[in-house]
């Protein structure tokens, strides 16, 4: 069997605090649920943070309402653009029945190299696990 590499993917989530805060759970579910199935992702591996902000400290584009979420999504690089916009599709799709319309969410794929993550003693690009990210 050939080498596998991590599919490391990191997820940040901003939005208001009256508006996050009490879907928190509901929305990480969500959001877990569009990256196994789109990336392909393992259930037990998931890394997301919460930036619940204040409305002094979230300023954002007229049209928007209150709840307005902003989703970054940091990757290894190797996706296909086929994966990609499938998890975009899965996301915009899914938090609706949370109260967050397409027209209130912006989602952002960051990807790197995996020898621009360091995690568990490692560069990325040294670590041989069980999955992959060529999909």
């Amino acid at each position: 069997m050939g080498k596998l590499v991590f599919t490391m993917a990191q997820v940040k989530i901003y939005g208001l605090r009256s508006h996050l805060d009490p879907i928190k759970h509901q929305l990480s579910d969500t959001i877990h649920s569009c990256i196994i199935e789109a990336l392909q992702y393992p259930p037990d591996k998931r890394a997301h943070r919460f930036f619940p902000l204040d409305s002094d400290d979230f300023f954002y584009p007229q049209g928007r309402s209150e709840k307005y979420t902003i989703i970054e999504l940091s990757m290894f690089e190797g996706r296909s653009v086929e994966a990609k916009k499938l998890l975009i599709r899965l996301l915009f799709d899914r938090v609706q029945p949370l109260g967050i319309t397409p027209q209130d969410l912006e989602i952002t794929i960051f990807e790197t190299p995996k020898y621009n993550w360091g995690f568990r003693g490692l560069p990325g690009d040294e670590h041989q696990l069980n999955y992959k990210i060529e999909i």
